[in-house]
């Protein structure tokens, strides 16, 4: 009897990719493409559709069970089609399902990047064992994947999760076109555009800064300038994270007083940089969330790393699969 396998494709604004692998994330066979948005979404969609095809007939060994698609929302995973991301442009309605099932006879899944996510961390890392997990991304922006009594919930449309766009304050960083929102403050766009503000403030006073030595260069300091000037010492990159981890705590503690999980999985930035978030960040939300559900939530960095976009593809392909039998 045939071993069997799942395909997933990685949809991405800049790069994209096939993956075949097993159940257990054994990884069969991996083709990475640029997406190149500026060809046209026929353009990648033929690219995906043909490396999936090579692939496929590399494993002439192996039965396919399930095609799982990845990808930036907005999108409708129940009738497989993609609208609209801000990452693709020009993809606007793409009956991505549809397309993959016609080709190769299979059922075929679509979920936006932060539920994928979600699934492969659940599944295969920092949220494994869990029945109510929820994973934030916190890279460029800040989305949510939520694992609720142990399936994964997208919502009415498939919007659930969409943390980034909840207001904090009244003021602040902007994202999602509001000031003061959760992206704002907790993103890795919003702790450079924070600190490029601290540091014009410190500028401005005939302060020096060790990251930056002039408000010509302001412009080009990176979330990653910050947390090394931040691990080195330096007051402004500190009160940059500090003020991302005050409102972290915030966000966090909404969370927890109205979902109630076991475990809170947090990406990118805060996965590689913990230290510089957690004592702000538990301190606000053990104040501010009810103490019988912050005490049974752990707050944990995502495990997968560089590997989350193949498992988050394949967990969406296994899933799919597993909800419908």
């Amino acid at each position: 009897m045939k071993q069997e396998y799942y395909l997933g494709i990685d949809i991405g604004g800049t790069k994209s990719a096939v993956i075949a692998g097993t159940e257990n994330m054994e990884i069969l066979k991996r083709i990475q493409f640029d997406t190149n948005t500026n060809k046209g979404p026929d353009y990648a969609i033929s690219k995906l559709l043909e490396t999936a095809t090579d692939v496929i007939k590399q494993l002439n060994d192996y039965e396919l069970i399930s095609i799982g698609i990845s990808c930036g929302g907005p999108l409708d995973s129940k009738t497989g089609i993609i609208q609209s991301p801000p990452n693709l442009p020009g993809w606007d309605n793409i009956p991505i399902c549809g397309l993959f099932k016609y080709k190769f006879n299979v059922p075929v899944f679509l979920q936006n990047d932060a539920n994928a996510c979600a699934l492969a961390e659940w599944k295969f890392g920092a949220g494994k064992g869990t029945e109510n997990m929820i994973f934030l991304t916190f890279g460029t922006g800040l989305g949510a994947g939520l694992i609720l009594d142990g399936k994964l919930y997208a919502g009415t449309n498939d919007l659930a999760g969409e943390i980034g766009h909840i207001r904090l304050d009244e003021d602040g960083p902007e994202a999602y076109g509001k000031k003061g929102s959760f992206e704002g403050f907790c993103s890795g766009a919003g702790i450079a555009r924070m600190a490029q503000a601290m540091v014009i403030e410190k500028l401005e006073k005939g302060e020096s800064v060790s990251f930056c030595d002039s408000i010509e260069t302001v412009g080009k300091i990176t979330t990653k300038d910050v947390a090394i000037a931040a691990a080195e010492g330096d007051e402004t990159a500190i009160a940059a994270f500090e003020k991302s981890a005050k409102y972290l705590g915030i966000g966090l503690s909404i969370l927890i007083d109205v979902l109630n999980p076991q475990r809170i999985v947090i990406g990118s930035v805060y996965a590689r940089n913990p230290h510089l978030f957690d004592a702000v960040c538990n301190s606000v939300i053990e104040r501010e969330a009810l103490e019988p559900a912050w005490k049974v939530c752990k707050i944990v960095p995502a495990e997968l790393g560089d590997k989350v976009g193949d498992f988050a593809s394949l967990s969406v392909a296994i899933d799919g699969i597993n909800r419908t039998n």
